[in-house]
């Protein structure tokens, strides 16, 4: 798994982008959440998530909470 942190959500349309360790950006929508809601999310929270090709490129899967506070 790889990990990185929570740069923007937009709550509105249940996406977000993750900033991965190695500088790039990476898609997730809420339905790749895991242990916790979409709506508790913050801004800057650490994260880890594996790495899949989407229809639009690379995006975040399995997301989940490195600490979940």
């Amino acid at each position: 798994m790889s990990t990185g942190a929570i740069g923007r959500l937009v709550r509105d349309q249940g996406i977000g982008f993750i900033k991965a360790s190695r500088g790039i950006a990476l898609f997730f929508h809420r339905s790749e959440v895991q242990d916790v809601p979409f709506d508790r999310l913050k801004e800057g929270q650490s994260v880890r998530f594996r790495v899949s090709l989407g229809s639009k490129g690379l995006k975040a899967t399995d997301v989940k909470l490195v600490n979940k506070k």
